[in-house]
């Protein structure tokens, strides 16, 4: 399987939930930053705004929404995971309740954390 070159061909190349789970988690991310940068970087869907925003990952029982300033965010319900320096992110496996919400608003916060005048973006 030749790797996606697209956002497009990488929701294409997964014929199951996932597909479905990562088309919505980008409408998501598009909505909560329409000025991101979308492009393929790393064999995944990646967001950049003034630098390394987020990215979408599927795995086989859950799809990563991860974020590159993820330490800097706030999180209301505790739904961010990792131990890395600054990079965190969301298990996805449903956008049911009020985690669609939840999510975009850590979008939006990732996006005002590398608005210029807050400072630059740090992440890879």
């Amino acid at each position: 399987m030749k790797k996606p070159e697209t956002v497009a061909e990488y929701i294409s190349s997964l014929d199951d939930w996932r597909g479905k789970m990562v088309s919505a988690l980008r409408e998501l991310v598009l909505e909560g930053a329409p000025e991101a940068e979308e492009s393929i970087k790393w064999a995944r869907p990646a967001y950049e705004y003034n630098g390394a925003l987020c990215y979408i990952m599927a795995f086989k029982n859950h799809v990563n929404l991860g974020f590159s300033r993820g330490t800097d965010l706030s999180d209301p319900l505790g739904i961010l995971e990792g131990s890395g320096k600054e990079m965190r992110h969301v298990k996805v496996t449903t956008l049911e309740g009020n985690l669609a919400d939840a999510l975009k608003d850590l979008v939006r916060e990732a996006v005002a954390l590398n608005r210029p005048d807050v400072g630059s973006a740090a992440g890879p």
